[in-house]
């Protein structure tokens, strides 16, 4: 069955609790994004500045182009899962065996024009793949459905990954998503800038779940 994973995208402290505290009341897992100003253009809050209640399953998407300065202190966190991008310098393999080894799950975000087959080695150590149609560093971006295509390919590479998305869901797409292929669907902009956050997490919620075809 597939989620909805509200996310959480700051540049300053003070935002960062503000988008906490509007889905506090019902969020249960959260994607938080961090961006380094390098892999991808804007800088968020520092990953000193990150906290969370302790009842959340959370993700940590890590924009970064060097994960291995940011490995030690995110395990520190102990998140849920590390998300680090298949498209930064680094070999993702030792990596994703080093998380895996303090009980988290080592994730591996795949931007539109990255094919799988010339990450196989990494899908393949890898727990989760999200395919990114988004923005580096920005809430929104568009949803290119064309991009659940990828899901084929990357299943064929290593059937048992869990999928994420993120980039562009609303409640237009959301359930073609989930059809689609899509396990945990990351959603910023729709619930963070939402009038009702926690109507809009509802909305997308009975979205997913809806019986019937597309």
């Amino acid at each position: 069955m597939s989620v909805i994973a509200p996310a959480v995208l700051s540049d300053s402290p003070e935002n960062y609790k503000t988008q906490l505290e509007q889905i506090h009341t019902f969020a249960k897992r959260v994607h938080i994004d961090l961006s380094d100003g390098t892999f991808a253009p804007t800088t968020t809050v520092n990953v000193s500045q990150i906290w969370w209640p302790q009842d959340w399953l959370i993700d940590i998407h890590a924009m970064v182009a060097n994960p291995t300065q940011y490995l030690d202190t995110l395990i520190s966190l102990k998140p849920h899962m590390i998300l680090f991008h298949a498209e930064v310098q680094e070999d993702l393999v030792p990596i994703f065996q080093h998380i895996k080894q303090y009980d988290i799950k080592a994730g591996i975000a795949v931007m539109r024009t990255t094919v799988p087959s010339t990450i196989a080695g990494a899908l393949e150590a890898a727990d989760h793949a999200m395919i990114f149609s988004g923005d580096l560093g920005k809430f929104g971006g568009t949803a290119s459905l064309m991009q659940l295509e990828k899901i084929r390919l990357i299943k064929s590479i290593n059937s048992s990954l869990e999928i994420g998305w993120d980039g562009g869901v609303t409640v237009e797409n959301a359930y073609s998503l989930a059809q689609g292929g899509v396990d945990v669907l990351n959603v910023g902009g729709s619930i963070q800038k939402a009038a009702d956050p926690q109507a809009a997490y509802a909305t997308l919620v009975n979205e997913i779940n809806k019986q019937g075809v597309i």
